[in-house]
């Protein structure tokens, strides 16, 4: 049986650049416990959503957001979003698409898809910047939650497409391992403020629907997930859970 203060570690160790010194017997309790990815979501949300709390003008608010943000999480899963760009544009069976990722070069489709959701993650931002900050917060810390909550469906409802460091998870994790990782995310939508709860259930929600989105592409265009996959999800679920929740929490 795992320590699981020893898998949180695990999963800060992997999911953040915090050197918290995480090892093998980290890692492998981080695997056996994938509930502890959206609690590092809390870790990262927080943490860049205190930039909508500084005295300072919208833009500056995004720009501190995302230098927090990438600063504290790297660019794995950006890199990995950048894969399956190049994938997705490429014309062919599952194991050519296949191939494509595990060519460290980044094609003209991994820099569009990049490219389109950092655009799309700057604009969610920006949609409530200036507004009420803590509800601001409470979103971006939503918005995070909900893609972690996104990375673990994928492991959990997941086959593995290749060997490799995303099939080390998805061979640990089963079904049964998706609910206690949605009760740690249940949260991150409690005590919300006046007229937002709807607005941080939409952040929250987009992660899994992405990562519905995500794991279904995998398994038709690789034939399961990978590594690449799962990043993927975190950053596309990252920038539509900010449009979602702030579209709602304006509308209603």
């Amino acid at each position: 049986m795992h320590n699981p203060l020893r898998a949180v570690r695990g999963a800060i160790a992997f999911l953040t650049r915090l050197p918290v010194g995480g090892g093998e017997a980290e890692w492998a309790a981080f695997r056996s416990h994938p509930y502890t990815i959206p609690l590092v979501g809390y870790l990262v949300g927080a943490a860049a959503g205190a930039a909508f709390f500084l005295p300072v003008q919208p833009t500056t608010v995004v720009a501190a957001y995302l230098v927090v943000l990438f600063g504290l999480s790297g660019i794995t899963h950006a890199d990995g979003l950048a894969d399956v760009g190049d994938a997705i544009g490429v014309h062919g069976d599952p194991e050519r698409r296949r191939e494509v990722l595990k060519d460290s070069a980044t094609g003209v489709g991994g820099m569009l898809l990049l490219a389109v959701t950092l655009v799309v993650l700057t604009l969610g931002a920006l949609g409530f910047a200036g507004t009420d900050a803590m509800t601001a917060f409470r979103l971006v810390v939503a918005a995070e939650v909900g893609a972690k909550l996104g990375m673990v469906l994928v492991i959990c409802y997941g086959r593995p497409a290749h060997e490799g460091l995303g099939s080390q998870l998805v061979d640990r994790a089963d079904r049964a391992a998706y609910g206690p990782a949605v009760v740690v995310a249940a949260p991150a939508i409690l005590l919300a403020p006046q007229g937002s709860t709807i607005a941080l259930l939409g952040a929250l929600a987009a992660g899994p629907l992405i990562g519905a989105v995500t794991l279904t592409w995998g398994y038709r265009a690789l034939g399961g997930v990978s590594g690449d996959v799962i990043g993927a999800t975190n950053e596309l679920a990252r920038a539509v859970g900010l449009h979602l929740g702030v579209s709602l929490w304006i509308l209603l």
